[in-house]
């Protein structure tokens, strides 16, 4: 069961989307570098339906997104919160930031509307940066994944 420890509203981690980031615990993928350590742990709350429920309705509609924060303990779970809020909120779009470099098979892409993929390498940076290992896919209806990292990188930063 996937246990979440805390959200927030954020708005750099989708671009265009006011984003409800629910932070997931049990991360598997122990990042050197990782700025959430505390998320490597097996703590917080169960995120079920109904926990997703009362977060989005906390948000009090100032959300566009909603953003799981982990979750590579289990992929499939993660993605049938995914389904679950695409059927219970259908103005909502649906973001996974993964630390894996692949999207696992048992994930269906068009449950979500971004997926973000990658390990935080420290010295490639985050995904503000060029020279960064991972990417944001905006997916398509039909399930093709469009890089949109770019959308990250300021002018200065080129």
């Amino acid at each position: 069961m996937l246990k979440y420890v805390n959200t927030g509203i954020v708005f750099q981690e989708i671009p265009d989307e006011v984003t409800l980031a629910i932070n997931i615990s049990g991360c598997p993928c122990r990042c050197p570098g990782c700025h959430s350590r505390y998320l490597w742990e097996d703590i917080g709350k169960p995120l079920d339906a109904a926990a997703i429920d009362h977060c989005i309705s906390t948000a009090a509609g100032d959300i566009t997104c909603v953003a799981f924060m982990g979750g590579d303990a289990d992929p499939a779970a993660v993605n049938s919160l995914a389904r679950y809020v695409h059927q219970a909120h259908p103005r909502l779009h649906v973001a996974w930031y993964s630390g894996r470099i692949r999207i696992p098979a048992i994930v269906c892409k068009t449950d979500f509307n971004y997926i973000k993929t990658g390990p935080y390498i420290k010295h490639l940076g985050p995904l503000n940066k060029p020279t960064t290992n991972q990417q944001l896919f905006r997916v398509e209806a039909d399930g093709q994944l469009t890089d949109i990292t770019y959308r990250f990188w300021k002018k200065d930063n080129l």
